[in-house]
């Protein structure tokens, strides 16, 4: 989960979906959770009235379910596409030339693919784009540093800034700080990530970089530099969106690589005082436009009912944008194809959706919110962690609809995918629908113990991927996205 888009949005709108934050980037529920202080309150219809019945799926919708996951995890089009839109597009920040091609790709692909109604609907944005960058040491002796600039920072003074580095070990460290330290220094923050395999680490350790600007610039701070948030030990840094508010200042920002960030440590741990020079070039508030792509597989009786299967389109301007996300666009795309190819209609209508500007903004996610609210929409999830095998399945749904998702697990087995309980969430975009239209969500968890190794870096490209995991998450998206087209009770 990055954008170089929408930075003229105020705090409210910019943090709307950072319930999966992101960023995109595609993180778990238990980071979402740790992130709920950014979130804003809930709000939508009264869920629908869910109808019991003891068996929502007949014997056929069962044994096709089966059939759809053997055929997936025999077929090669996750990786076809995967491969494709890293090679023929490769990283596409929302409302670049990139992310116009990567439309272009999806709408060719899709409509080869055999898919229905396939569109693109348009979004008008401001984007952030990223000019060139440098850090270095100054004091107590001269080295270059491994950094990148934050999404939405503003750029430093032409020829840069310098100053003395001001220490804090955590995000809650320079927060609670009420003396002058920070004051005309520039802050930087130490923040560690745990790595964990469903990404619980990622939601604490990011506050520094949504939040840090906007805290070092009311402490008179020149600028702020973090380490990276990842849980890598390679020369590389990691960007990813920090937060604005027009109504609030802001500084400069940057990550810096972790072993950078132990050599900050270790100094400053021997006592010496640190200086540092940091350049930043960035253009703010471009205007500029990005995409929704949509496509669906038609449905037969309850065809107005949607079943929605998404991944974010854009990626950050860094590596190829494969593991966040071109796996998660090839894996619902591949999985919805397998119910189109074995020929048997769903009862409901499953509607993919490649959302626009998931990394700096959510504006896909809250445009399609909006347009498509009045449309009854029986299931929502994303595919945003990667490509790490699916290993739990969760759900968040009426509790009287929690038995139709107990019954797929029985589908999910054979994958080594256990049923989780019903506090789930449905991934970054597709939470931003659920909690804005009081949508039902599906979560299949993915194994995300090194996908913070990676995330926002150069290092996120294809050979990341393992082909087979890609057709296991494809075989589980399949099955469920089938079932909750085919289930006789709605999931409220």
């Amino acid at each position: 989960m990055p954008r170089h888009a929408g930075f003229a949005g105020t705090r409210r709108r910019l943090l709307a979906g950072v319930a999966g934050l992101a960023g995109g980037c595609g993180v778990p529920v238990a980071a979402r959770a740790s992130l709920a202080w950014l979130a804003p309150s809930a709000s939508g219809a009264a869920a629908a009235t869910v109808t019991a019945l003891t068996a929502p799926y007949t014997a056929e919708d069962l044994a096709h379910a089966a059939r759809l996951r053997e055929r997936a995890l025999g077929d090669g089009l996750a990786w076809q596409l995967a491969e494709s839109l890293c090679t023929e597009v490769g990283p596409r920040p929302a409302g670049s030339e990139a992310d116009a091609r990567a439309v272009a790709w999806a709408l060719e692909r899709l409509t080869r693919l055999g898919f229905s109604r396939v569109r693109a609907d348009p979004i008008e944005l401001r984007v952030w784009q990223r000019g060139p960058g440098q850090a270095r040491l100054t004091a107590p002796h001269a080295r270059a540093l491994v950094m990148t600039a934050l999404g939405n920072s503003p750029p430093t003074p032409e020829g840069g800034l310098e100053g003395e580095l001001a220490y804090y070990p955590d995000f809650e460290a320079l927060r609670a700080e009420r003396g002058e330290r920070a004051r005309g220094r520039i802050v930087y923050i130490d923040q560690k990530m745990a790595r964990t395999v469903d990404g619980s680490g990622y939601g604490p350790a990011v506050r520094a970089r949504v939040m840090g600007p906007m805290e070092a610039a009311r402490r008179g701070a020149l600028a702020l530099v973090i380490r990276s948030i990842g849980t890598d030990r390679d020369r590389v840094a990691h960007t990813g969106m920090m937060a604005v508010d027009p109504a609030q200042p802001v500084v400069p920002a940057a990550a810096l690589s972790v072993p950078d960030a132990q050599l900050i440590e270790r100094l400053h741990a021997a006592g010496a005082a640190l200086r540092l020079h940091l350049a930043i070039g960035a253009r703010q508030a471009v205007p500029a436009r990005t995409h929704n792509v949509l496509a669906e597989v038609p449905g037969t009786d309850l065809a107005r009912e949607i079943v929605l299967v998404g991944a974010h389109l854009d990626s950050w301007d860094v590596g190829q944008g494969a593991l966040d996300n071109a796996a998660g666009v090839a894996i619902v795309v591949a999985a919805a194809h397998q119910i189109l190819a074995l020929g048997r209609r769903p009862r409901r209508t499953v509607r993919v959706v490649l959302f626009g500007n998931e990394e700096n903004g959510f504006d896909g996610a809250r445009h399609y919110a909006e347009r498509y609210r009045e449309e009854p929409h029986q299931l929502v999830g994303e595919s945003d962690f990667g490509a790490g095998r699916v290993w739990r399945l969760r759900s968040r749904v009426a509790p009287e609809a929690f038995s139709a998702i107990e019954a797929m697990a029985p589908l999910l087995a054979p994958l080594q995918v256990a049923l989780g309980d019903n506090q789930g969430s449905p991934g970054p975009d597709a939470a931003v629908l659920m909690r804005r239209n009081r949508w039902s969500a599906i979560e299949l968890s993915q194994d995300g113990t090194d996908y913070f190794d990676v995330h926002h870096t150069d290092n996120d490209t294809l050979e990341r991927i393992d082909p087979a995991a890609l057709r296991q998450n494809a075989a589980a998206w399949s099955v469920v996205t089938w079932l909750a087209a085919q289930s006789a009770m709605g999931f409220g």
